[in-house]
């Protein structure tokens, strides 16, 4: 079995390599010479319509705090950082405000990691729709269910490298030109069924409250009180692989646990009144991409359309899942999250964690590089492995290295996602510094005692 699985491995490692290296076009500019960091970048932000990524707004007023406005002498409700005193390194706390402010960030990065080339971003979208198509055309053909699973696997990780794109489209690093990003967004997420205007209003609150237990958006902590509210069984299920990597359709349905609101209703809570005919025209595209699908199963059978399409949108939304998920769990040691008066916006951002996942950093468009994008995600992807090397003597230890991928796919990360699964499973009712707290009970057989 060991040998089939390394086999299955090496096939799939191989069609990704495939994919990702002849047909990206601007790889040889990776290895071109970083500008000095000592370089500023421009002072001017590009213009935010309704239709592009308010962060930068929002970071701009916040250039200059270091997130230790506010707070008082004692805490006396906050946790204590959870720290093994036997080095120097294991001595840090994560959530002591840092020395630094976010302007001494954004004046590290080289100013040419600023500006967006929408032909190069168009390549990228090229290059995935080119590659998605032709996974198509060749499983048509496929008659053995030998090879199903490989181009499943494949075929699934183009789905979520084009939701990579959408995500820049939503972001405003796409391009400058707001009628492009809202285009090429639409077209891609909605081939995907993600209501882009949707997701990108709720994406915005994310990252405008990144870390923040009470007003953050996604794979936001439960607070004791709405864990111990839910339903035992359905608790368990969240925390039990595979099912918490599957919960992205469930999200955009209806949010998450102690949230109310769909991203695909105008009238959702998510959605202030003049965005409301933007949230229309997502769900209109996602249900004609629907009504498409439907048509296709009239025509090609339901069982076909199952095996070409929905079998890959389920790797997709895992890959969605785990990745994100991972962008703020897993750490080795537990990293704060925030309320009130402790949390700033770069005290929040500082809780993000980048990670590295080998060949699919390529493929995904180096979404594992978290960090620097969650503080500035008007910078294109393409940069934003510069942008962080530039930055990184500027963060010291608030920022943690990624674990190497040592193999072609990042399964070392699969320990890391069954540990924090295992560990990771509320907060504090109370206090401006809280922790991830462990249910013991949760997986035992008498686990209605937790409730």
């Amino acid at each position: 079995m060991g040998n089939t699985f390394l086999s299955f491995s090496q096939s799939l490692s191989f069609c990704l390599c495939a994919i990702a290296a002849p047909l990206d076009p601007f790889h040889f500019l990776r290895k071109e010479k970083m500008v000095p960091s000592t370089l500023v970048a421009p002072s001017i932000s590009p213009k935010i319509s309704d239709f592009e990524d308010s962060t930068t707004i929002y970071e701009k007023k916040n250039m200059t705090g270091s997130g230790m406005e506010g707070r008082e002498e004692t805490q006396t409700e906050d946790e204590s950082c959870p720290v093994d005193k036997n080095s120097e390194d294991d001595l840090f706390d994560p959530s002591s405000p840092p020395p630094f402010t976010i302007g001494d960030i954004r004046a590290a990065i080289p100013t040419h990691c600023w500006v967006k080339n929408p032909w190069r971003s168009l390549s990228y979208v090229l290059r995935d729709l080119i590659a998605i198509f032709c996974l198509f055309a060749f499983a048509v053909k496929i008659e053995s269910w030998v090879l199903w699973p490989i181009y499943w696997m494949v075929q699934g990780t183009m789905f979520w490298a084009i939701f990579v794109l959408g995500h820049d489209c939503g972001h405003g690093s796409f391009s400058e030109n707001p009628k492009l990003n809202s285009i090429v967004g639409h077209l891609v997420h909605s081939f995907i069924l993600v209501p882009y205007h949707g997701w990108r209003i709720s994406h915005r609150t994310h990252h405008q409250n990144h870390g923040n237990v009470d007003h953050d958006e996604s794979w936001h902590p439960l607070t004791e009180q709405t864990y111990r509210s839910i339903d035992p069984n359905t608790r368990k299920l969240r925390f039990t692989l595979p099912f918490p990597m599957m919960a992205y359709p469930v999200y955009l349905l209806c949010r998450s646990p102690g949230r109310s609101g769909s991203h695909f209703h105008p009238g959702s809570d998510l959605f202030a009144p003049k965005e409301r005919k933007a949230v229309i025209t997502s769900t209109l595209c996602c249900s004609a991409m629907a009504a498409l699908l439907a048509k296709l199963a009239w025509i090609m059978g339901p069982t076909q359309i199952l095996k070409l399409y929905f079998v890959p949108y389920l790797i997709f939304v895992m890959w969605l899942d785990f990745v994100t998920y991972l962008h703020h769990h897993g750490y080795e040691k537990k990293l704060p999250w925030y309320r009130g008066k402790e949390w700033s916006y770069l005290r929040g951002g500082l809780t993000t964690i980048d990670r590295d996942y080998g060949m699919i950093n390529n493929i995904h468009h180096d979404i594992g590089t978290h960090v620097i994008h969650h503080m500035f995600p008007q910078i294109p992807h393409y940069n934003l492995v510069e942008a962080t090397k530039a930055a990184k003597p500027v963060l010291g230890k608030y920022y943690r290295e990624p674990e190497k991928c040592k193999m072609m796919l990042p399964l070392h990360l699969l320990k890391v996602l069954e540990r924090s699964m295992n560990e990771d499973h509320y907060v504090s009712d109370h206090g401006d510094i809280v922790y991830y707290r462990t249910d013991p009970a949760l997986f035992s057989s008498n686990s209605k005692m937790s409730s």
